[in-house]
């Protein structure tokens, strides 16, 4: 079966071999050991470190083969990944660089890649504009979308309207990570502000309303199962609210988000769903197709081997 991922962070897919392949001095009792939480804040603060290693275009240029390579071994013919473009910025690296080495290999998979550009949202409005401008600037170059990411509670939705409403105009797709670990409201300001795609939106299931709104306009939740019980979002897969949702009516995503700090990989969150919930895997497939923004007819994908050099 064909497969596209549509919530799936570059820097939260690099594993330890790939962690030694751009830091040698690393060892692997230090990267577990960086790696391990128990929460969403020290998941968090495991994603920063990771970031902290991504010192050069080349290093992203490494992480984005081996992950393209993943993706390509489990079956997926689309994947649009985000970038965490805010953190770039504020290790006060060459954010045009980094993207040009990312082209590269994208252009040298046999995975069709498009680009979500991530802001920080706690860090406000203004540090996410060069983001946002970014993004519009090189849509020719497989930039998608762009959205906001991080801690819900530190940065409202609605502090990036502004920023959203200009990007639209610009062409560019919109989503955001919301009711992941607040509550139905923080879905309810992500869609106010323009969002067609929401990361994650667990929350919803505390909010009729807000089900009902979200299966009447088709609005999908990228839901990440192993995500969201390895950072405590919900407590455990017993009470993981994913087939409440789906039962609901609403178009349901299964995505992996930052496969290598959470153990997973697309195909094993299929098994999950399947195993788990019941949720039929076509069902799943063919919502991640037609939700995506840029990719081809599934019934053409198997001929899209990308642009191969």
């Amino acid at each position: 079966m064909d497969l596209a991922e549509l919530h799936l962070h570059l820097e939260g897919s690099i594993g330890p071999d790939t962690l030694l392949e751009i830091d040698g001095s690393l060892t692997e009792a230090e990267i577990a050991a960086a790696t391990t939480y128990t929460d969403f804040a020290g998941f968090i603060a495991s994603y920063v470190w990771v970031n902290r290693k991504l010192l050069t275009p080349r290093h992203y240029a490494v992480a984005a083969r081996r992950l393209f390579e993943s993706l390509h071994a489990q079956g997926v013919k689309y994947a649009e990944v985000t970038l965490s473009a805010g953190v770039i910025l504020w290790k006060k690296q060459d954010l045009g660089a980094v993207f040009d080495a990312l082209v590269y290999e994208a252009a040298r998979s046999p995975v069709a890649i498009r680009w979500i550009l991530d802001a920080t949202r706690q860090w406000g409005a203004e540090p996410a504009r060069p983001v946002f401008e970014f993004a519009a600037q090189r849509r020719d170059q497989g930039v998608v979308a762009v959205g906001i990411g991080g801690f819900e509670a530190e940065g409202p939705a609605l502090w990036f309207r502004d920023l959203y409403s200009q990007a639209r105009d610009q062409g560019l797709r919109l989503v955001a990570h919301a009711g992941e670990t607040t509550d139905a409201q923080s879905i309810w300001d992500a869609l106010s502000i323009g969002a067609e795609r929401i990361g994650h939106g667990i929350r919803a299931i505390e909010d009729p309303l807000l089900l009902a709104h979200l299966r009447e306009h088709q609005i999908p939740l990228e839901i990440c199962i192993t995500s969201n019980i390895r950072t405590g979002a919900v407590a455990s897969l017993a009470c993981h609210p994913v087939k409440r949702i789906f039962d609901a009516g609403v178009p349901v995503i299964v995505n992996t988000d930052d496969p290598a700090l959470f153990g997973c990989t697309l195909a094993s969150e299929y098994d999950l769903a399947e195993r788990e919930f019941g949720m039929p895997r076509d069902v799943l497939a063919a919502n991640a197709f037609r939700f995506a923004f840029d990719a081809p007819d599934p019934q053409r994908l198997a001929s899209v081997q990308g642009n191969i050099d």
